[in-house]
């Protein structure tokens, strides 16, 4: 998106109180057209609540917020044909075919009716159910169910979509339909907002993330810039001719390239040094962790001391038998 385009969704300060609770707390968002964005959190941490203030189905306590250009709380029904809302709720109509489904809520956007046909078999083949037009809607497994509800969010051609738990309850091979509907959106430049708990499809799928807790925003951007930039320590999978193995944790690229160096110059027959990708979700699972959970001593299973494994005391022997090789029982750095 050029420096000067108009985001799709723009928050500032955005709040939500409920009496004594603050739902959504001083929130603020860019999502940039034509991205897909995902909105991270525990139960409670307010990602509802935020759609349903983006959706205009909820009033703010307070703060800006302007969805296409335009304020949900002063113009809806100028923002609604433009929106497609999937909530965590499917609100599905069982008792229903698909394509009377279909039709109702057609008529419900104010679609033109020459074209019902054209728009429901448009959606029905995006969502992969042209087969089931027929079938009655409590006859569809979770996962078409999930795909119908998104196919019916898509009747109008919105230009964003806010999915609130699309993947919730679904199977692997569902996860992966739905995941492949998503890419096929992405390429037709619509703007998506989502929200998961399958963390390690987000950090593939989406162009930025939010990570909430407690209706607070904790770490915005890029899945691979929030990780390098709040990530801590790296872990250094080592391998050595012959088999030997260890996984060694240093606090950054400076004491990466350290161990590197030390190995090296201890002749060791390193074949394998690479940096254990942490992902996403360890990153959201540190951030979002409730202090009274901490084992005693506030230990995390990652060593405070920043040198920590860069004084090794390596068997080239042991190295060269295939045995596994493990640093000296003084694990502490040399001054």
């Amino acid at each position: 998106m050029p420096a000067t385009a108009e985001p799709a969704v723009h928050t500032r300060g955005l709040t939500k109180r409920y009496g004594d609770v603050v739902a959504v707390d001083q929130l603020d968002l860019d999502v940039a057209a034509g991205s897909v964005f995902g909105l991270i959190g525990p139960n409670g941490a307010g990602k509802t609540t935020t759609f349903a203030m983006l959706a205009s189905l909820l009033a703010p306590s307070s703060g800006e917020v302007r969805v296409l250009g335009i304020d949900p709380r002063k113009d809806p029904y100028a923002l609604r044909p433009r929106l497609g809302y999937v909530p965590d709720v499917l609100g599905l109509y069982d008792n229903t075919r698909v394509d009377e489904y279909l039709r109702f809520f057609a008529s419900a956007y104010d679609l033109p009716r020459k074209q019902w046909a054209a728009e429901i078999g448009r959606v029905l083949e995006l969502a992969e159910l042209t087969d089931r037009r027929r079938s009655m809607v409590n006859t569809l497994s979770r996962g078409m169910k999930q795909r119908l509800s998104l196919g019916r969010a898509l009747l109008h051609d919105p230009d964003l979509l806010i999915l609130d738990e699309p993947a919730s309850g679904l199977d692997p091979r569902a996860r992966v339909q739905l995941r492949q509907l998503l890419d096929r959106l992405r390429t037709q430049g619509k703007t998506i907002v989502i929200s998961s708990h399958i963390l390690a499809e987000l950090e593939d799928l989406c162009d930025e993330v939010a990570i909430l807790q407690r209706g607070r925003l904790l770490a915005d951007g890029p899945p691979r810039q929030i990780l390098e930039q709040l990530g801590g320590n790296r872990v250094i999978r080592v391998r050595l001719q012959g088999g030997g193995t260890r996984t060694l944790t240093v606090s950054g690229e400076e004491h990466q390239r350290d161990l590197l160096k030390r190995l090296v110059e201890e002749g060791l027959p390193v074949v394998e040094f690479t940096h254990v990708e942490a992902g996403l979700e360890a990153l959201f699972l540190r951030l979002t962790a409730d202090p009274d959970d901490e084992p005693a001593g506030g230990d995390t299973g990652v060593d405070p001391d920043p040198d920590v494994d860069l004084d090794l005391d390596l068997d080239l022997d042991k190295a060269a038998a295939g045995t596994e090789f493990s640093p000296s029982d003084n694990e502490g750095a040399r001054p």
